[in-house]
């Protein structure tokens, strides 16, 4: 498992940008024993993928004991890079799907779990695969994943896309990027990825991850997160238009300083339009019951929802 093989870097967008972590180290006295078998050490970590390989058993552990897998159920890895936490699957679920886009990582792969009859290996991107496709005819399934920050937002809209095969997801990310994930409605670190998730997810953060716990060791603490999808309805129940709510939540972020007012009153021409032929956007805010002046991270997905029915 690494904080990036199985997508493909070029595609990194400009994700939920923040102030780092400062970088916090155990003692060589205090760090937890490693594993690395010979066929994973003649690997490299590439800089240019962002690799940063789990080593430590006790996470991996951990990782295991939250996901649980079971005899009888389909499970996609994305990004299994050495294959710690492969091992571990290929044991216990009834079948395992790696997804890698590290063609170097591919061949250690094949060696590691060709022998395993429930484990199948796609050289692939995370961020193009139709994962409801590749696990036909066996569904639903769930992921297990270590995404690296920069495009974490990416992924993750990738796997809500595809939420009518996949029942839930544990997930390792950046410390903040989970907090940026769960952050209510009034925080500073509240976002598009907060409210989309909120809408399609319930979330709870599972642990922190210390960077001493991958090779090479990176600057910043990771965090695991465990993303059940809820129901397909739950959310049709209150937005109807789905695509309009999603263009309202990413004009309202598209200048974070400025007022709701502002961002809805610089939105693009279509968008631009369906305000105009509802009285202009402060009618709008006013029949959605939203003050104007207020700044889109303090606004409830419920609030959201309030201003696609005035539009609609």
């Amino acid at each position: 498992m690494n904080r990036d093989s199985g997508t493909q870097m070029g595609r990194r967008g400009e994700e939920e940008r923040g102030t780092k972590p400062p970088p916090v180290r155990l003692s060589e006295s205090r760090r937890p024993p490693l594993s690395q078998s010979p066929r994973q050490s003649n690997h490299l970590s590439k800089k240019r993928f962002g690799q940063n390989f789990l080593v430590d058993n006790s996470v991996v552990d951990r990782i295991i004991r939250a996901v649980g897998p079971c005899a009888d159920e389909t499970i996609v890895e994305i990004g299994p890079g050495r294959g710690a936490l492969t091992k571990r699957l290929v044991e216990k679920a009834g079948r395992v799907i790696a997804i890698e886009f590290d063609r170097n990582l591919i061949s250690n792969l094949h060696a590691e779990f060709s022998d395993h009859t429930n484990f199948r290996l796609v050289e692939g991107d995370a961020l193009t695969t139709d994962f409801c496709t590749l696990v036909e005819p066996v569904l639903p399934l769930r992921i297990v994943a270590n995404l690296p920050y920069n495009i974490a937002t990416a992924i993750l809209q990738r796997l809500i896309e595809q939420r009518s095969c996949v029942t839930e997801m544990v997930l390792m990310l950046q410390r903040e990027v989970v907090e940026r994930i769960m952050a209510p409605a009034g925080s500073s670190d509240r976002g598009f990825l907060s409210v989309l998730v909120e809408a399609y997810c319930e979330t709870e953060k599972l642990f922190d991850v210390a960077p001493s716990a991958f090779r090479p060791v990176p600057k910043v603490w990771s965090s695991v997160i465990r993303l059940s999808v809820r129901p397909d309805d739950s959310i049709k129940h209150f937005a109807r238009n789905e695509k309009l709510l999603w263009a309202i939540v990413s004009a309202g972020f598209a200048h974070r300083r400025k007022t709701i007012l502002n961002n809805f009153r610089q939105t693009a021409d279509q968008l631009h339009e369906l305000f105009k032929r509802h009285g202009g956007v402060s009618i709008v805010l006013c029949e959605a019951g939203v003050e104007p002046q207020r700044r889109a991270e303090t606004l409830t997905l419920e609030e959201w929802v309030r201003i696609v029915r005035a539009l609609e």
